[in-house]
């Protein structure tokens, strides 16, 4: 009757679509009808009854919520309240970066005075000095190039705290590869800095929580505690204390910076290849709290990136695409200082924008070859008397001009002139306007002292994600009876994120509760989508809150409001992606956040409505404690099935592994000599994890061992629960159990808990599977639930208990269901005769399409035997045009969403050759053209071959090993994916799909209670349809024009104390030439030899 009156209405709103039905019919199959609307909803309510009817009876999840009830005595309900937890958080993040800073603070403390004490010595020796260099022990793959004989030699046990070999006695010293460890300034750093190991050890026995501890040194050196060889993951070591974010935010204020580059005529060759690494080395010293643009100029200025009409944030986003344009710059024109210098001042002085700035230290940093300009007019106009923007000036290259003016103009406006001969001067050269800038900072003592924390980034050293706490550390030796405006360094304090991690109550929170916390940036230092793919220690870790999660209007509201320093509780329905990437779901979250007090941090927490209380098991019976435990031991689960627990920290001594059989052994081991009440063991993990054990082993002698699994089509039952077990039954089943041990880590864990009824998933096969069919080959769809129970007004879902579907048995059960074969009670059934008409249906005609689809667009069944090897595959690849009528008709949604922190495939260079390394190759026509060998080309090839002599390895070809290759090359990426999933359809419906030729009749209906999407179908009559088609698969995101669809700035909030002035500081130190002009004569000479030298290179004692 109720079937009946439903048909009744959907015949009314689909009486074109019946009329097409009978339309439709394939010439030759006259007796054979497409199944009307009102069959397609009673096979689906047959399907319905089917699995409403197995699935609760053979997973237990009634009496597994009766177990609940029985052991109530065992546990109690919790409460979480999210206000107070996070509170309690913020409270204790701030307590431990509040422990840290008192060690920075006696550090630099500390540091000052040894300086202040030391004697500088002129006449110091390496000889004189002993120390551990770093690199001496540095696994090089090639001989050790770095040996230093000076260097002590240690010895290194092995602390897990720091994920390496250290040696608790000593520091170690990490100098760059570019800088003379001879030096006399180089000697006297080490030296003073020796007393800092003391203070170092110190802080260490006061905190033993402290990871490393370092002082990186305006002169390059950084030394470190504890001792531990250095780690370069490519041959020749990269790594400047001076280039790191943390020594950068430590050792200056945020920065609004123009880049102008010369590109005239006059600027060719070599010289514009320098000047171009020159300004990507620039671009490498700002960090997100500067902001930059990048300007070319000739006779007339533009910004290289059309659509940076401002300064921009300078992340590492911007960054890339200014360094792609910035490679594609070409030299024309005559140069005009004036045209550059005007152009930038109206970028930094120009209040009328609304666009963000540092709003602190202002510059302008100018590359050019050189001229006579001073372009004086322009500094009058916009920056005399009071000079707020210093200016910076580059001579880049070999050559004639006179630098007189670029120093000028650099010693008029508060900045510095440097020179940059050659490729290998271009790292120094540009970042030592960090000492300049930091003179403001030394000249505010105390006031400048404060504790900064970085974003989050890659330790060198393998501690992993950490965050640095950063001070600055003055000279305070007089310099001629005035105050010393010299920074000598930063000092750092590391904390690991996994120890903030540990602070927050993980576990007590559900599988899809969690803690996050953003810096002032809006970027991410705790999340669990925080899991960068690759180690690039150059490259901070940015990840914004609203790249971590999928954005909303709510979540940039909340997203302010935490930048702004302000607490809040907001209660949301938003969409949450699954950890497969495959599927997305809308829930309701609350989401509550507080600032961290002391710091520009601010703590969120986010709880689902079902997360907001959490089981504590109760076991003082330790008699009840042996005998639920007895269930873990290897020697039950041929009865009881196999055993999975979660990786959990449950106790201090507990050593972890990525096998869980080999885990297991080792928990098993420790319990046999701890109890679960030690105080060296969580007892919340503990118990819990006891408790679940017992629970399921109930489960399993009531209602799993009393059903033969075979008689329901079924291959193994399971069950899962927040306090870490994971049951698989029969034992055998557990071979091919490729879920996460971790409930919490499990997409079928936490998309049970987010949703009602029975949720399938099938195993993912791409596109590109290459499928072997093997007989044997048994393919499982995962079935899973919630255990919803209630307890008083309290309800939570402490479990998921599920099936593994037998897909061949559940194949012909579902074409059987989706039949009139066995339907003879049916009114209006037919059956099918040679005379008579008769519906197709899905079992007896392959020319009827029936396919069962998940809420992700997956294919889960199908009646045609050839998709019996796309199981699993997005369904568009199976029927592309079905795939297509069901998203354009509302069944489906998508959702576009990215992934920043992926892997890009490594990128070959098609820039290969026998030429030797580092040496310009010029061209038969470079010979002949007399203007080459006056230019500065020829000057810079001579120079490399004098090089050469030294260094004969300059002139030998390198045999690069492919994975160096590729490693070298490995760089982070964006990839884009689109999810699928239900729209608002939730009745049956009928839909008509045109194709140009042909056209087909479409039956689709949820199926109640699951995440299924019944579907019947025509086969499409035209061989095409011009239709498009929908993709699933991630894929690396490439944006030819950067300009297109460029996102808005996001709400950020820079740093609340700047230091860019001080009326004491002394600008007379601003930059002196050394450029070496030799005479004509000699120039010829020179040139003669090097002809003499290319034409008969055989006298020279190496191979060219």
């Amino acid at each position: 009757m109720a079937i009946h009156a439903q048909s009744s209405g959907i015949f009314c709103m689909f009486s074109i679509q019946t009329m097409l039905i009978i339309s439709v019919s394939s010439p030759g199959t006259a007796n054979l009808r497409f199944p009307q609307h009102y069959t397609m909803i009673h096979w689906a309510g047959r399907i319905e009854k089917e699995l409403e009817k197995v699935l609760p009876q053979v997973t237990g999840v009634q009496q597994m919520k009766s177990i609940y009830n029985e052991k109530r005595s065992q546990f109690d309900v919790k409460r979480n309240s999210p206000k107070d937890l996070v509170e309690r958080v913020a409270r204790d993040i701030a307590r431990l970066l509040n422990s840290k800073r008192k060690a920075l603070e006696r550090l630099a403390k500390e540091a000052e005075q040894i300086q202040t004490e030391y004697p500088w010595q002129d006449n110091i020796k390496e000889s004189d000095i002993q120390y551990y260099d770093s690199k001496v022990d540095a696994e090089y793959t090639e001989e050790n190039l770095m040996a230093n004989p000076q260097s002590i030699s240690l010895e290194f046990v092995e602390d897990p705290n720091f994920k390496n070999k250290v040696n608790y006695s000593y520091t170690a010293v990490q100098i760059p590869t570019d800088i003379y460890k001879g030096s006399p300034t180089i000697l006297n750093e080490l030296n003073w800095t020796q007393a800092l190991e003391r203070v170092f050890i110190d802080n260490s026995r006061e905190d033993p929580s402290l990871r490393w501890q370092a002082f990186g040194s305006a002169t390059g050196v950084t030394r470190y505690y504890p001792a531990t060889p250095w780690r370069t993951p490519y041959k020749i070591d990269l790594y400047d204390v001076r280039r790191r974010p943390w020594y950068i935010q430590g050792a200056s204020s945020p920065k609004d910076m123009v880049i102008i580059v010369d590109v005239s005529g006059s600027v060719s060759g070599l010289t514009l290849k320098l000047m171009k690494t020159s300004v990507n080395e620039m671009l490498d010293t700002l960090s997100d709290d500067d902001y930059v643009n990048v300007v070319q100029f000739n006779e007339k200025a533009d910004v290289v990136v059309s659509c940076f009409k401002t300064l921009v944030q300078a992340n590492l986003r911007n960054k890339k695409i200014f360094k792609d344009k910035v490679m594609q710059m070409h030299a024309k024109g005559t140069t005009v200082y004036k045209s550059g210098f005007q152009f930038a001042f109206e970028q930094l002085l120009n209040d009328t924008t609304s666009a963000p700035r540092a709003n602190c230290n202002k510059m302008i940093m100018m590359f050019t070859d050189g001229g006579e300009d001073r372009a004086e007019e322009v500094f009058e106009k916009y920056n005399w008397p009071n000079k707020t923007v210093r200016v910076f000036t580059f001579s880049v290259g070999q050559h004639n001009y006179d630098v007189a003016p670029l120093q000028w103009i650099a010693c008029a406006n508060k900045g510095y002139y440097f020179e940059i001969p050659s490729i290998g001067a271009i790292r120094i050269n540009t970042q030592e306007y960090l000492d300049v800038l930091g003179r403001p900072m030394a000249l505010a003592g105390n006031q400048a002292k404060q504790v900064q924390w970085t974003n989050v980034y890659q330790d060198a050293l393998g501690l992993g994600l950490v965050i640095t706490g950063t001070m600055p550390v003055f000279n305070l030796t007089a310099d001629n009876d005035s105050k010393n405006q010299l920074i000598l360094g930063v000092m750092g304090v590391d904390i690991a994120l996994s120890e903030i991690q540990q602070l927050t109550p993980r576990y007590k929170l559900g599988a899809n509760g969690y803690t996050f916390a953003i810096d002032p940036n809006g970027y991410v230092l705790l999340h669990p989508n925080l899991q960068p793919k690759i180690i690039n220690f150059r490259e901070p870790v940015t990840l914004d809150f609203l790249d971590a999660e999928l954005a909303d209007s709510n979540k940039e509201e909340i997203r302010r409001l935490m930048i702004d320093g302000k607490a809040g509780q907001r209660k949301v329905k938003t969409l949450v992606k699954a950890i497969d990437k495959r599927y997305i779901d809308e829930v309701l979250r609350t989401y509550i956040w507080t600032p961290v007090e002391g710091t520009d941090y601010s703590l969120g927490l986010v709880l689902p409505t079902y997360s907001e209380h959490h089981i504590r098991a109760n076991l003082s019976d330790q008699i009840l404690q042996v005998q639920y435990f007895e269930s873990l031991l290897p020697h039950t689960f041929e009865s009881e099935g196999r055993v999975l627990i979660a990786p959990r920290e449950y106790c201090k001594d507990l050593e972890l592994s990525s096998n869980n059989t080999e885990f297991l052994l080792n928990f098993i081991a420790l319990m046999e000599k701890v109890t679960p009440d030690s105080k060296q063991c969580d007892n919340f993990l503990l118990h819990n994890l006891i408790l679940d054990t017992g629970i399921i082993r109930q489960l399993v002698e009531k209602v799993w061992k009393t059903k033969d699994l075979n008689t329901y089509g079924f291959l193994a039952v399971f069950a899962a629960t927040d306090g870490g077990i994971t049951r698989i039954f029969p034992n055998k089943a557990a071979e091919t159990w490729e879920e996460d041990p971790e409930p919490f880590n499990a997409t079928y864990y936490q998309r049970s808990l987010d949703n009602r009824g029975y949720i399938f998933r099938a195993p993912y096969r791409s596109p590109n599977t290459i499928l072997q069919e093997q007989e044997n080959d048994t393919i499982g769809i995962l079935v899973s639930t919630a255990v919803e129970i209630t307890v008083g007004s309290r309800t939570i879902r402490p479990a998921v208990v599920g099936v593994k579907l037998d897909l061949e048995a559940w194949t012909s059960k579902f074409k059987i269901l989706a039949s009139n074969q066995t339907d003879n009670t049916r009114q209006g059934s037919q059956m099918c005769t040679p005379t008579s008409g008769c519906e197709m249906d899905c079992d007896a005609h392959e020319d009827l399409l029936c396919y069962l689809i998940d809420d992700g667009g997956f294919l889960i069944m199908s009646n045609q035997i050839n998709d019996w090897s796309k199981i699993g595959m997005f369904f568009s690849e199976v029927d592309s045009a079905l795939m297509y009528a069901l998203y354009n008709n509302s069944f489906y949604q998508r959702k576009l969403t990215f992934d920043y922190q992926s892997v890009c495939a490594p990128i070959h260079s098609s820039n290969t050759g026998a030429a030797p390394r580092g040496v310009f190759v010029p061209t038969i026509a470079d010979f002949l053209n007399m203007a080459w060998w006056t230019s500065t080309a020829a000057w810079s090839l001579f120079q490399q071959m004098l090089y050469g002599f030294a260094y004969h390895s300059w002139f030998t070809t390198d045999e690069i090993e492919a994975s160096d290759i590729s490693e070298s090359k490995e760089a982070s990426c964006v990839r884009q994916q689109t999810q699928f999933y239900f729209g608002n359809v939730s009745s049956a419906y009928s839909i008509v799909q045109d194709c140009e030729n042909c056209s087909r009749v479409i039956h689709a209906k949820r199926i109640n209670n699951t995440n299924l999407l019944f579907v019947v179908a025509e086969k499409l009559p035209c061989s095409t349809c011009d239709v498009e088609k929908l993709f699933q698969e991630e894929l690396e995101f490439i944006q030819e024009d950067p300009c297109l669809n460029m996102p808005q700035p996001r709400y950020r909030k820079g740093p609340s104390t700047c230091f860019d002035y001080n009326i004491a500081e002394n600008t007379t130190d601003c930059g002196r030439g050394h450029s070496f002009r030799p005479s004509i004569r000699t120039l010829l000479l020179l040139q003669l030899l090097l002809l003499s030298l290319v034409a008969h290179p055989h006298i020279l004692p190496f191979s060219l």
